[in-house]
């Protein structure tokens, strides 16, 4: 197998380090369609994870800081295609920018709604922590036809935990995120046995597009994330046990 696309290196990597994926649900992955997959986020291995799982090169969205340290800069935009979010003050126009533009030639997007929290602080597997809505505005405001949100949860059945680096050399590369500014080391967490459970489709219907621009907006923004963090908080229960 030659590494010469995002899936190819996905299934590589998790080959090399002996990961076995176990997939549940893939008949509630929509096809012929525009989507936006929402996942739980521990380890560095999870766009990996996901791509391998859904045979599917996925876009994700990733921190700031992923553009800035040279090498990781090259692995993470040249070769698993994810584009680095811009720093603060620009953040979330350059996200809705560049995930529109993907999901209108129907290339699948990937965000990790809890930021990243759960990457720097260890958190137990079969928890998720709170979702940021940018990923519901996103979907609702977005003239993506035919688009769905995908809820998809890894659940970590066996694992390892290290260190991997000092966060502050983190603050080094993006000196705009608080999460960098303490003492500790940064997390790293290997998955040797993982589920992946795909949740129910949330299709985005011109009914919510007229909520989001209407009286209803904040509603129906909290639906979309609500619905995204309760697929995801009961599949994990599911598969980590």
């Amino acid at each position: 197998m030659s590494a010469n696309n995002p899936l190819d290196i996905s299934r590589i990597f998790l080959n090399t380090l002996s990961t076995k994926m176990f997939r549940y649900y893939e008949d509630r992955i929509p096809q012929d369609a525009s989507l936006l997959i929402v996942s739980n986020h521990r380890s560095f291995m999870d766009a990996l994870t996901l791509m391998a799982a859904l045979s599917n090169p996925i876009r994700f969205a990733c921190h700031h800081y992923m553009g800035q340290v040279p090498i990781l800069r090259e692995i993470v935009t040249g070769q698993l295609g994810c584009f680095p979010l811009e720093e603060n003050q620009h953040r979330q126009q350059s996200f809705f920018v560049q995930s529109q533009k993907l999901l209108q030639t129907k290339q699948m997007v990937g965000v990790f709604p809890e930021g990243a929290d759960p990457m720097v602080k260890y958190t137990p597997a079969n928890e998720v922590g709170e979702f940021r809505r940018g990923f519901a505005h996103l979907a609702l405001r977005s003239q993506v036809q035919n688009l769905a949100v995908l809820p998809v949860a890894i659940a970590s059945l066996e694992e390892s935990n290290t260190s991997a680096f000092p966060l502050k050399l983190l603050s080094l590369f993006d000196p705009s995120e608080p999460l960098f500014n303490q003492y500790g080391w940064h997390p790293l967490v290997i998955y040797h046995r993982v589920a992946v459970l795909v949740g129910r489709p949330y299709w985005i219907t011109a009914q919510h597009h007229h909520q989001y621009h209407g009286k209803q907006a904040k509603n129906v923004v909290a639906e979309l994330t609500t619905h995204c963090h309760d697929e995801i908080a009961t599949l994990l229960a599911q598969g980590c046990y």
